[in-house]
């Protein structure tokens, strides 16, 4: 997993040197009177140590570069490749590889003036990501957008297109194995593709893996010292390099031994070798595994109880990504506390600053819930830790603290559409009510947090439906989060994330036999396929929908989706079974006494009918749909659908009956007051006219008409 947080070979540029004499870089606190790590005086802001150098692995970037320069194997044919070279940078969780590949980009950024594209494609629980999910994301970093629910060849297809004629690195980290990266291959020559993966990537041609092993002693007591500071080191170099040794040279374990001694300034190089050499192994641990699980089993062991259960819980945390409310509402703990904790699992290298942009921000005193900065625990530590959660924590304490986390966000969620709202509206003034940590300071904040957050939104509503034990909470976050995605990003915009939620929503829906939510989620799936052009798809949706509906009688489902069938009969050009939908909807209307909708829908038929031929039966249903607006008062309805009653009498050849209903609805739309439908009117009479041998009438018509368009044009 990804493991660039904890290493790697990072270094700053004094240290980079690997010199006996390096100076120390930012240490942790130190320790308390209790053993656990002293509480950092800004927490909040605490941060890796800088990472400015890179320590190590020359040979290794050397050998990458000249992959790069070397020919292919359709160079060598006498063919210019059509995709993009591959470079994997192979090695196990620990080893740096991540900061290798970062290293590299930095390198050849240059060459790339397109920029740098990067994708995760292992979830934090070890789960290979989805690739349709992938692809969105990375089309939404290249500013291309895709349908909702678009399929995944549809959306790699477009990510190719989008790619092709660039020249920029795409970065596929924690690549779990050939069938995840090879979809994502763009089809760009000019385009280098860099991917972190354990293993062989087997069936990508052209592919020479770079394989890692542990930093030789210099690099890694150069990292000991980073953390330590020189003086412990210089004094005892032998000792350093054993424990290197015991840290099977890899970078995240130096960096926690390394932090586990920094925290302890009494302590020396020996204590570090005898505290690791004393952590207990699991008998069918592989070798390789063993000196990361040390030094992780060594910083867990040494935290205060209550910091160590935080550690644990945050492996629940959606998308890998932790803030104060997250760490907060799983553990149970304020969030003052989780804040500071957190800050010292980051000086203790147990986290990373997820985002550069949120760490200015001292999220200890900040009012605003947005600026609480959100942290990753490096994917390296994530099974280590989990493992640990199973082993300390029963089954129901750990659906409690997911309950606590699904319940926090949904109160977030219902703060931060709020701020979505106008200022005087109920919702805004209800927020005024909740804790200082849960109120944004603006709608900007709001909108900020929901964009950060985005994902691991996503994520909690997928886990809490995956759990199967949540429902009550996970339909409330659901429905929290499309309404807030629609506040601050609108219909369009959220279109992808509302197709995911509706998905969810439905699955919950037929797992726990709910007809009424199953039809509701039926009829917005159907909605996005329709926008979509996936009518087909859209019609098995409302079928279903209308089959739910009917089931419990909801009358309201079941007109929406009784118009939903007939609106895509008609987007499909198939006018008699969308007549006959409309009629089915309208009956429901008017035994409901729902007049309006009525109205609205003996128009719909009109149209159907017309497009048929069935001129007689297209009048019939225009004239009751003009009965209709009359008795509601409706003028503009009225003047419209008299309109539509003329040009059905003008289709069917009788224009002298078109002339005089278009001078009715002339008449209907200036009481009305409607000056376009004015407009149009003027120049369809004007056009009857013509058609009726009166050029002079039909020229003073059209001018009247031109006139009020232009008036009306705004």
């Amino acid at each position: 997993m990804t493991d660039q947080a904890v290493g790697g070979g990072h270094l700053p540029p004094e240290a980079a040197e690997a010199s006996a004499t390096t100076a120390p870089g930012p240490r942790a606190a130190a320790p308390r009177q209790d053993g656990a790590a002293a509480r950092p005086a800004s927490p909040a802001t605490a941060v890796a140590p800088s990472t400015g150098g890179f320590a190590g692995r020359r040979r290794e970037l050397k050998a990458l570069h000249a992959d790069i320069a070397r020919a292919g194997l359709d160079t060598l044919s006498g063919r210019k490749g059509a995709r993009s070279r591959v470079l994997l940078i192979a090695g196990r969780p620990g080893s740096g590889r991540t900061a290798l590949a970062e290293e590299l980009l930095r390198e050849l950024a240059d060459d790339h003036p397109d920029g740098v594209l990067r994708a995760t494609l292992t979830g934090p629980g070890g789960e290979p990501a989805d690739i349709s999910r992938t692809a969105r994301e990375l089309l939404a970093a290249l500013g291309v957008g895709a349908p909702a629910g678009a399929p995944e060849d549809e959306l790699t297809e477009r990510l190719r297109e989008a790619l092709a004629g660039r020249r920029a690195l795409l970065f596929l980290d924690d690549a779990p194995g050939a069938d995840q990266v090879e979809p994502l291959l763009p089809d760009a020559p000019d385009c280098l593709v860099v991917v972190v993966s354990q293993g062989p990537l087997t069936g990508i041609r052209d592919v020479r893996p770079c394989a890692l092993g542990g930093l030789d002693s210099a690099a890694g007591v150069a990292i000991l010292a980073r953390y330590a500071g020189p003086t412990r080191i210089t004094v005892d170099p032998r000792t350093a390099d054993s424990v290197v040794e015991e840290c099977g040279g890899q970078p995240a374990a130096l960096v926690l031994a390394g932090a586990w001694l920094a925290a302890r300034p009494m302590s020396s190089v020996a204590d570090l070798r005898q505290a690791l050499h004393a952590v207990p192994l699991p008998p069918d641990l592989p070798t390789g595994a063993r000196p990361l699980f040390r030094a992780f089993r060594l910083a867990h062991d040494a935290l205060p109880p209550p910091a160590a259960r935080i550690l644990r819980l945050i492996t629940l945390a959606p998308g890998g990504l932790v803030d104060a409310h997250i760490a907060s509402a799983l553990a149970g703990c304020s969030v003052a506390t989780a804040v500071t904790t957190l800050g010292e699992f980051v000086a203790l290298g147990l986290l990373r600053p997820a985002a550069a942009e949120d760490d200015e921000v001292p999220g200890a005193r900040a009012p605003d819930a947005a600026l609480y900065p959100p942290y990753r625990l490096p994917g390296c530590l994530h099974p280590l830790a989990r493992d640990l959660l199973t082993d300390h924590e029963r089954p129901a304490e750990v659906q409690l603290a997911r309950a606590r986390m699904l319940e926090r966000t949904v109160r977030l969620l219902q703060s931060c559409r709020a701020m979505g709202e106008p200022a005087d509206s109920p919702a805004r003034k209800k927020t005024a009510g909740l804790p200082r940590s849960l109120r944004f300071g603006s709608r900007e904040a709001a909108a900020h947090w929901l964009h950060s957050r985005r994902g691991a939104l996503l994520d909690a509503a997928r886990i809490a439906v995956a759990d199967g034990e949540l429902d009550t909470l996970d339909r409330r976050l659901m429905a929290a989060l499309t309404r807030t995605l629609l506040a601050h990003q609108g219909a369009e915009a959220a279109a992808p994330d509302l197709y995911a939620l509706h998905g969810l929503v439905l699955r919950v829906a037929e797992r726990r036999g709910l007809p009424r939510e199953r039809a509701a989620a039926l009829l917005n799936l159907g909605d996005l396929d329709g926008q979509a052009g996936r009518t087909e798809q859209a019609l098995t949706r409302y079928r279903g929908a209308l089959e739910a509906a009917r089931s419990v009688k909801d009358p309201v489902a079941t007109g929406r989706a009784l118009e939903s069938l007939g609106g895509t009969y008609t987007e499909l050009g198939d006018w008699q079974r969308a007549a006959d939908w409309y009629g089915r909807a309208l009956e429901l209307r008017l035994a409901r006494g729902e007049s309006g909708d009525a109205a609205r829908l003996h128009g719909r038929i009109g149209s159907a009918l017309a497009h048929t031929g069935r001129w007689s039966e297209a009048l019939k249903a225009w004239r009751a749909a003009v009965g209709t607006y009359r008795r509601l008062g409706e003028v503009a309805g009225q003047a419209r659908a008299t309109g539509e009653v003329a040009r059905v009498q003008e289709y069917a050849g009788w224009p002298e009956d078109a002339l005089r209903t278009c001078l009715e609805a002339l008449d209907i739309a200036r009481r009305a007051g409607d000056g376009r439908l004015e407009a149009a009117l003027q120049l369809r009479i004007a056009d009857t006219l013509d058609r009726l041998g009166d050029p002079a009438a039909a020229g003073l018509h059209r001018a009247v008409g031109e006139r009020l368009l232009g008036d009306h044009s705004g």
